[in-house]
């Protein structure tokens, strides 16, 4: 599976952002899909999670009632729609897939991984 994360930019604290993870290859309907992110100087840290139909979701507890991640397994694609952004979300965002099922914050248990998409948020 191949996975290429899109949609980052810049855009000003209090905005919003929908990121895209599109999936190519291997039968992506029935992988767990998980957001991460990357700050400079920073681990990598969990963002969010969703079960392969879609109905198990998983946030961080700093995301939660900002981040919303859905699919749509007909687009064999992965969304994460962010609101009320802070400078704080300034990071590199990655997709990752894993052909387990597991809606998991344990970035090991993923076994596909996507190119990040930069998000800039300016205060």
């Amino acid at each position: 599976v191949q996975l290429q994360a899109s949609g980052g930019g810049l855009v000003q604290a209090g905005g919003s952002l929908r990121l895209s993870c599109a999936a190519s290859g291997g039968t992506f309907s029935h992988y767990a899909t998980g957001w991460f992110r990357q700050a400079p100087g920073k681990e990598r840290e969990f963002v969010a999670a969703i079960g392969w139909a879609g109905f198990n979701t998983y946030y961080a507890d700093s995301m939660k009632g900002r981040f919303t991640i859905s699919r749509d397994n007909a687009r064999n694609t992965v969304y994460l729609h962010m609101d009320s952004l802070k400078p704080e979300d300034t990071a590199v965002y990655y997709c990752a897939a894993n052909k387990h099922t597991y809606v998991s914050s344990t970035p090991d248990l993923y076994d596909y991984w996507g190119r990040g998409t930069q998000v800039t948020v300016s205060s």
